[in-house]
């Protein structure tokens, strides 16, 4: 099996066969849901000290808050922009990936 990477921004990659949903904690609950996760220990904080646009629910329990909005990430995820990574790739071809994702993440520094 191959696991890809997926960018969520500013540097940060997380396991596309890892995530089971996208959410945008703009309401209550989900506000609640985000500060539990970070009382007991299982908030990944992936935002680079930015705003958070969407939660990502991970199999394993653990909540990633991430500062790209959901419709992005799961554009991502299927594959519709640039930003995913085979684990499996050359050296190189990762590298170039990696790369393009960096350069991304300056232009959505520079609009934020």
């Amino acid at each position: 099996m191959v696991t890809e990477l997926i960018h969520i921004g500013f540097g940060h990659l997380v396991a596309m066969n890892r995530v089971v949903a996208i959410v945008a904690p703009e309401s209550a609950p989900l506000k609640r849901v985000m500060k539990e996760a970070r009382d007991q220990g299982t908030l990944i904080d992936a935002t680079s000290g930015r705003r958070t646009k969407s939660l990502l629910y991970l199999d394993n329990g653990m909540v990633l808050a991430a500062a790209l909005g959901p419709e992005t990430i799961a554009g991502r995820l299927g594959g519709g922009r640039q930003g995913r990574i085979p684990q499996d790739g050359s050296g190189d071809e990762r590298a170039d990936a990696i790369e393009r994702a960096a350069s991304s993440d300056r232009r959505e520094a520079t609009y934020a």
